[in-house]
């Protein structure tokens, strides 16, 4: 029988890896919250019209990439390709706006794309989320950058680079989408056929395009800075202003164009040196018109997303995990394992991480396993001992052994344990 294996692009977290998710979720939990973040969990599915609507229906993720279906009630379904616009409807739908106009929010959670799968990239891969609702501020946008690399660097990852630019707003980015076509008229034929149809559809999502000829002509394209208008201007001057108070190094790029059509002013992207060409390790930026556009109140956000994949993959290499136990129960006989089966269940109870062996197996194969679970103490008791009232306990590092009462076993092991 053919042997069944993992979906291409999807790929299972062993137990050996589990340790450094466990970090950086552990870590991302403490700071977020520490600035005032609260968790939300919303569904890996979704209507297909939240992203079309949210994420823009000309973006490569909506008209290329999204896992979409019908259901049985023909109603069309999608694996969510990002948080955004999910965090916003569950914003929205909840009316949390209502109990805190200034609404922080994180969720972390599996997303689906289907692209091709590279190092750090994934067709289902995790992301980090984080959503700042109600406050316009530029003080938000660099607090919001701020708790990011703050982040990151708590991990203790190396050669990281902060890339910032401001996308403008619906009075100032009209016309600059404008010079854009005015520009890369004429130049038609040295763009790849996605380029050539955006032009039409989404001028901008040039910028996004990373195939080589494509670049070449972007190179001598306008810049988004010198259209910005005066509200905008000041806007990301401030910014600025703020993450120079934060002695945050920053460089600008106003070739950044973030790949969501929801961005508005303020737009950032983290990059490695760790990942190679495909180097953006987490990206956001500000999306004041987006709440409302999904039927919400006229609430402006920020946020941002970070790819876990793409985080582990910077952080150096986990060692050899292996399980571990407080106390093994080397039970020989039938007797003797009917009552540690019951003892090993009431030390776990009380939050003593106990072992035993079901099979049946000798002494000396039992001791192994405790060997191998790296246990500190065994106890090892059959017939005889039950008949004395008494088993062995053994120290597994001294190796020193001590008598315990049978009749108080549970009382004597959990004491003993709890004074390591």
């Amino acid at each position: 029988m053919e042997k069944i294996t993992a979906i291409k692009g999807i790929k299972d977290i062993l137990p050996k890896d589990s340790p450094v998710w466990h970090r950086v979720e552990l870590t991302a939990r403490r700071i977020f919250e520490c600035f005032g973040f609260c968790e939300i969990r919303v569904p890996i599915m979704e209507k297909t019209s939240l992203f079309q609507r949210g994420i823009g229906e000309t973006t490569d993720i909506v008209e290329k990439e999204m896992y979409t279906f019908r259901d049985r009630d023909d109603e069309l379904l999608t694996l969510r390709p990002e948080a955004t616009a999910s965090v916003i409807r569950a914003y929205i739908e909840h009316n949390l706006s209502a109990s805190d106009p200034v609404t922080r929010l994180y969720t972390m959670g599996p997303m689906f794309r289907r692209e091709r799968p590279q190092k750090g990239r994934f067709r289902q891969f995790h992301q980090i989320d984080v959503e700042l609702f109600g406050d316009e501020s530029p003080a938000s946008d660099a607090e919001v950058i701020f708790m990011l690399m703050h982040f990151l660097q708590s991990l203790n990852i190396e050669n990281l680079s902060l890339e910032i630019n401001s996308l403008g707003c619906k009075a100032c980015r009209p016309v600059f989408s404008r010079a854009v076509v005015d520009y890369l008229k004429g130049q038609e034929s040295s763009l790849c056929p996605d380029c050539r149809r955006r032009m039409d559809v989404n001028p901008l999502r040039v910028f996004d395009c990373k195939v080589e000829s494509c670049g070449s002509v972007i190179a001598g394209a306008p810049r988004i800075l010198d259209f910005l208008c005066a509200d905008c201007l000041e806007h990301f001057s401030r910014v600025k202003s703020y993450l120079n108070e934060l002695k945050l190094t920053y460089e600008i790029n106003p070739r950044m164009v973030r790949g969501l059509d929801y961005y508005t002013r303020t737009a950032f992207e983290v990059k490695s040196g760790e990942l190679g060409a495909q180097n953006s390790l987490a990206g956001g930026g500000r999306y004041d018109g987006l709440v409302r556009f999904l039927g919400g109140p006229d609430v402006p956000g920020i946020g941002f997303g970070v790819g876990m994949e793409r985080l582990i993959a910077c952080l150096p290499p986990a060692g050899e995990v292996s399980s571990s136990a407080d106390i093994f129960i080397a039970a020989l006989g039938e007797r003797a394992q009917k009552i540690a089966f019951t003892l090993t269940q009431e030390l776990r109870r009380r939050g003593i991480c106990a072992a035993m062996d079901y099979s049946g197996k000798s002494l000396k194969s039992q001791m192994k396993r405790a060997d191998k679970l790296n246990s500190a103490y065994t106890l090892i008791f059959g017939d005889r001992e039950i008949e004395e009232n008494c088993v062995e306990l053994r120290d597994m590092n001294s190796k020193n052994q001590q008598r315990l009462p049978l009749d108080h076993l549970l009382e004597a092991v959990t004491d003993l344990l709890k004074a390591r």
